[in-house]
This record gives structure tokens, sequence and C-alpha cells, in this order.
């Protein structure tokens, strides 16, 4: 068995439960090594020992603020963002204020989104929506927001609520944000062919935990 090195170059390897151990973290970096993952993807408390283990490697450290809610004010999401870069994380993950975006307080999404950019300076910003939550018209304006506020991706979901990823999701996704903003498909891919329908539908990143299976061919 080989690896699929087109799709692990996608690939957020991501270990997110609270209950995740320092052993586990240990592997997880050690698999993303192995399998040439873009990034692992773990909360900011392992985000120091991830960039050590991934120094002078190409796999990048990925974490997660206002996790998994969305809820925290902004400052605090901007001290989140600032403490994971500064311990060597070069790709957040945030949550947006999904409550503000369905009230459609939507400058007030905006400058949550746009606070945590300035904290993020060069390095990639994800913005999740937690799509499960929302209707096809506000999954849209969440895109237009995330792109104004200056955001490089759009991401499906957290793992952590009613659903994941779907493929109407991800298309729709695509399609409103253009081909300049990437799009990252994550919750409830665990298999080769989920991750290519994704990718068929737009995905330009994966987030998973199954991603040894994912790539393995």
């Amino acid at each position: 068995m080989t690896t699929d090195t087109s799709i692990a170059a996608l690939i957020d390897h991501t270990l997110l439960r609270p209950d995740a151990t320092p052993d586990q973290i240990a592997a997880l970096c050690d698999q993303a090594r192995a399998h040439g993952f873009k990034s692992v993807c773990v909360t900011a408390i392992h985000v120091p020992y991830c960039a050590a283990a991934l120094r002078g490697t190409q796999v990048l450290t990925c974490t997660v603020v206002g996790f998994p809610l969305g809820a925290s004010p902004t400052c605090v999401k901007v001290l989140e963002t600032e403490w994971a870069i500064a311990h060597g994380a070069r790709e957040i993950d945030m949550v947006l204020s999904v409550g503000d975006l369905i009230a459609g307080n939507h400058d007030t999404v905006r400058d949550d989104i746009a606070a945590v950019k300035k904290a993020c300076g060069d390095h990639c910003l994800k913005v999740i929506f937690e799509t499960c939550l929302l209707t096809p018209a506000q999954i849209e304006t969440a895109c237009r927001l995330s792109v104004e506020a200056g955001a490089d991706f759009v991401k499906t979901s957290t793992g952590f609520s009613s659903g994941g990823a779907t493929i109407d999701a991800v298309a729709l996704m695509a399609r409103t944000v253009g081909p300049d903003i990437g799009v990252k498909a994550s919750g409830g891919i665990a298999t080769r062919s989920d991750a290519l329908a994704m990718i068929a539908a737009g995905a330009t990143r994966i987030g998973a935990s199954k991603s040894i299976a994912i790539t393995t061919i």
C-alpha cells in the first residue's frame, strides 16, 4: 500500500478531541511527516509541541480559535490567535459568530473575522461556518463577509455540531468565494471516496482524522 500524495497534500490531519493525550499528538505529528499531510490541526495547548516536532518539515501547525461555538468575544479570539502564532501556529481556523450571522448582524461578523485576520498577519486564516446550522442564503452571506474581511479560506464545519461537510455546501461555498479563496471541507470525511467527492465539488483542503485511510491506495 502507498500514499496518494496528491490528496495527502490537501489534508489537515486533525485531532481536536478534548481527551487527546500528548502521546496521541506525538503520533499525529509522526503520521503527518510520514504521509506528507499539509498540516496537523490541534487545539492551542498542543501548538508548541507540534511546532517543535514539525520544525524543518513541510508540515504546518494549525490550530482552532473560538472553537467550537464561535461565541467568544472578538478580543478573546484575537488573543488566542496571537498566542498561537507566537508559539508556532502557521494556520488559524476560527469559528465565526454563528448567532450573529443568523441574526443578520453582518457588521459584527465581518469585524470579528477582520480582527482575527489582522492578528494572523501573513498567516493563513480559515473561517468555519458550521454550515449544518445555516440556510444556503446564510452560507452565501458568510462567504461574502469572510472574503470582505480578508479570509484566506472558508470552512464548512467544526465536526462538533449536528452535521459535517456536504457536497452541496462545499459546491455553494466554492461558487460564492470564487477561485482566489480556498474551501476547506471538514466533518465526517472518512474515506477516499468522501474526499474525492468533496474535491470534485470544489474543496481545496480537507480536514480529517481518518487521513491515513483516505490517502492509502
